[in-house]
């Protein structure tokens, strides 16, 4: 799959199966919908209507299932019927373990999606996990051909326009960033440390014709990032801030999306065991899916202020590494006393997002990491944990996660029952929990807000992706479909508008629901 091009086109055009084969899938009354004449083109002569026709009456999805049209050549999959009110309407974690499996082989095919037009954003981006970048099998590297997947989609139900090339271009816009996030988030740390990850970085702002602020090495200990400084001082490659900024003309706010990259966690002297510290080359999958969703939503026009802020480390062991019982000084003026070296994701966040309020003027500002096992106890390997300052936002998170397939589900914010849990007897507070059974990842994430402040008056939001962001031994490029479609409304582009929340209603007094126009705009 690495040397997969992958192609999205209005009409993926003409061609029998024998040499391009096909894979048809959808929901079965969505594909019972689909004109014969549509599709006739990329399965005759070799399959008749008729032939089709018994297929889809054959197929009973349980939750999926697939029926092979002409030998290995053409196959129509069938995607759940329903879903429950917590999981995306495109069922995209069944689309891309169908495409995986039914895909038919050779070096040129094609995939017809067959969809509601609400499902086509999700539904591409599930196909862009089906195909991961990053290989270093020696039959890949040896292998210069490219493959070639042309992706066609065909929308059903009341809006069944075919669609233009604006939405194409978008679509392959976001297929493009999750596949980048999920390639940063598979290569290991020989391969992607902090100088590797600044490269990255810088190669997107030359993309898109921004030159990113960079803060690295010891000019982030005398600036005052403590935490940032402190988790990565012990490692080879010097930790980094780094910042990519879009300010257009007119813009009314300003967005700040601040991601954890620990290229590579070891735990720090609080050493991770031998089974536990495998996969941690994924600890930086929050600033992936930062810089994946920056790329796409630049490319594709934004109203606002957005500024990317990644903050870079690895989280290693050696003679400067951090000691427990160390204390840091964050960029917020706090002092942390350090009761846990692996607890060093919400250190690194905490200078990243004081920097996007006092540096950067932010109104609102997500947060995204990898920050605990626990997210994965919390709300399961599907649903990122969401936190946040907002009930309006907690709401668009969730609606968001379901338009996108990148699905969230809100953990308890409650500060005054379980910030005590930080308690220091000689600092501001400690950076991790006295009780571990106590709401370990709401509490995580009231660590990030503290440094803010919980009286903040500009939205802050939360979210873990710890489990979601890989499935297996494979990355998902979790988070770029997410932070695309909740802030969609300041999109210039029309399929992120409409895939973006609407917001939920609520009563207020004039007066305030004038002082919350700023933060409630985008949803």
């Amino acid at each position: 799959m690495a040397n997969v091009v992958l192609e999205f086109k209005v009409s993926a055009g003409d061609s029998e199966p024998q040499s391009r084969p096909v894979l048809i899938l959808g929901q079965q009354n969505n594909l019972q919908q689909v004109s014969w004449s549509h599709i006739k083109g990329k399965l005759q002569p070799v399959v008749s209507k008729e032939t089709w026709q018994a297929a889809l009456n054959a197929l009973n999805p349980n939750p999926t299932d697939s029926c092979p049209l002409y030998l290995n050549q053409a196959v129509v999959a069938a995607l759940p019927s329903r879903v429950s009110r917590h999981n995306t309407p495109a069922s995209v974690h069944f689309l891309s373990r169908l495409i995986r499996s039914c895909l038919p082989g050779g070096n040129n095919r094609c995939i017809v999606v067959v969809c509601e037009r609400s499902d086509v954003f999700a539904s591409a981006c599930a196909v862009a996990r089906a195909f991961p970048l990053f290989t270093r099998r020696s039959a890949s590297s040896r292998r210069t051909e490219k493959k070639h997947v042309t992706v066609e989609f065909v929308a059903v139900g009341n809006d069944s326009r075919p669609l233009d090339d604006v939405e194409i271009r978008c679509l392959a816009n976001a297929a493009d960033g999750v596949r980048l996030a999920a390639r940063i988030v598979d290569t290991p740390c020989n391969e992607m440390n902090t100088d590797h990850f600044l490269d990255e970085i810088k190669a997107v702002g030359s993309e898109l014709g921004i030159t990113p602020v960079i803060i690295r090495g010891e000019e982030l200990k005398q600036r005052g990032f403590g935490g940032i400084y402190g988790v990565g001082r012990a490692a080879e490659n010097p930790p980094a801030l780094a910042v990519l900024s879009h300010t257009p003309d007119g813009a009314t706010q300003t967005i700040a999306w601040v991601g954890k990259g620990i290229v590579y966690d070891t735990g720090g002297l609080s050493i991770k065991g031998k089974t536990t510290m495998p996969g941690m080359k994924r600890d930086c999958g929050g600033a992936a899916a930062v810089l994946g969703a920056f790329k796409a939503t630049i490319k594709q026009g934004f109203k606002d202020n957005l500024h990317a802020v990644f903050c870079l480390a690895e989280n290693s062991v050696g003679p400067t590494a951090t000691r427990p019982d160390d204390i840091h000084a964050l960029y917020s003026g706090k002092t942390v006393e350090i009761n846990n070296t692996d607890a060093e994701g919400r250190l690194v966040l905490a200078d990243g997002v004081v920097y996007a309020c006092k540096d950067l003027s932010a109104d609102i500002i997500l947060d995204m990491a990898t920050l605990t096992g626990a997210q994965g106890i919390s709300t399961g390997k599907y649903h990122a944990a969401v936190m946040t300052n907002s009930e309006q936002w907690e709401v668009a998170c969730v609606r968001a996660g379901r338009s996108s397939g990148d699905l969230t589900h809100p953990l308890v914010y409650c500060p005054e029952l379980h910030f005590s849990e930080f308690t220091s007897a000689v600092a501001d507070m400690k950076n991790s929990v006295a009780d571990r059974e106590n709401a370990q990842s709401s509490c995580a994430g009231l660590f990030i807000g503290s440094h803010l402040g919980f009286d903040w008056p500009g939205v802050w939001v939360h979210v873990d992706i710890a489990s979601p962001v890989h499935a297996g031994e494979r990355a998902t490029g979790f988070g770029v479909a997410l932070l695309m479609a909740l802030f969609g409304q300041a999109s210039d582009d029309s399929l992120l508008n409409q895939v973006s929340p609407l917001g939920a209603p609520c009563n207020k007094s004039e007066d305030q629901m004038e002082r919350d126009c700023k933060r409630r705009r985008l949803v």
